[in-house]
């Protein structure tokens, strides 16, 4: 089912159109929005690689906030290309690469090309402010196919939900991938690396939910990031939400308690 792995903010509004087209119209729609939540199958001879370059990259743009200087990385986007061209020549495989390779990979592969998707259309104020008008059936930014791995052409929904989400049970990855608004978790100033992800993961985890903007815990009526609603599944699959985040949060949420979910901030996270 589309919605279970595929977030009401990105795919809400899609559905709500399909809803007022012609039935063949809305049957193609629907099978496209399934395909970028496919399962990524593709076959590759691809080395793991390093991603020291996008830590350098990381600690020149983006300050202790989480906040990224588009309007340099902008004027001086050498390094991030140079960065995207090994990605794109190097795709992620069972044979050569450990888990923590891949999801490694795929974690910063996301926040380097929504990284790219910003520039290429910087100044803007949100991110979605970039409306692929001209672009048959495609709704929102994470939906333009912009991402050439080996060949094969990828859009950020497909790498969130169809690769990330379905191949690592591991709920800690929405507090790594940032879509560029300022209610996302902070953007790291160190890339993800296979020895780290599990460390770092947890650290954003920390992070993000005792962060008093993003997560309110510490109240008889806890508000928390609408993250945890549209991903609710992935973080309830064993436990309670209140459970969960008891788990992470330095204070303590009622087990009775009832939870509410705050506005999300759709600006960019711009320094």
């Amino acid at each position: 089912m589309v919605l279970k792995t595929c977030n009401e903010a990105r795919f809400g509004s899609s559905l709500l159109v399909m809803t007022r087209m012609k039935p063949l119209l809305a049957s193609f729609l629907f099978l496209l929005l399934l395909s970028s939540c496919a399962v990524d199958k593709m076959k590759s001879d691809a080395r793991p690689i390093q991603h020291d370059a996008f830590t350098a990259i990381l600690q020149e743009y983006v300050d202790s906030n989480g906040l990224v200087d588009y309007a340099r990385l902008q004027q001086d986007s050498l390094q991030l290309n140079a960065y995207l061209d090994v990605l794109s020549t190097h795709h992620p495989n069972d044979e050569h690469w450990t888990k923590n390779e891949q999801l490694a990979y795929w974690i910063n592969a996301y926040n380097a090309f929504t990284l790219q998707l910003i520039v290429r259309n910087y100044p803007i104020t949100s991110i979605k402010d970039i409306t692929p008008v001209t672009v048959p059936f495609v709704i929102s930014p994470w939906d333009v196919k912009f991402i050439e791995i080996e060949g094969r052409k990828y859009d950020l929904n497909q790498i969130e939900h169809g690769i990330i989400r379905e191949q690592f049970d591991q709920p800690m990855i929405h507090f790594g991938l940032v879509c560029a608004a300022k209610s996302c978790p902070k953007l790291r100033t160190e890339a993800y690396t296979a020895e780290e992800v599990d460390l770092q993961l947890r650290e954003q985890a920390s992070d993000f939910v005792n962060d008093q903007m993003k997560n309110i815990t510490g109240s008889p009526n806890p508000q928390v990031s609408k993250i945890f609603r549209w991903y609710q599944g992935d973080f309830t699959d064993s436990t309670s939400l209140a459970e969960y985040l008891n788990s992470i949060s330095d204070d303590s949420i009622s087990s009775d308690a009832d939870i509410d979910y705050m506005d999300y901030d759709w600006e960019l996270n711009a320094q």
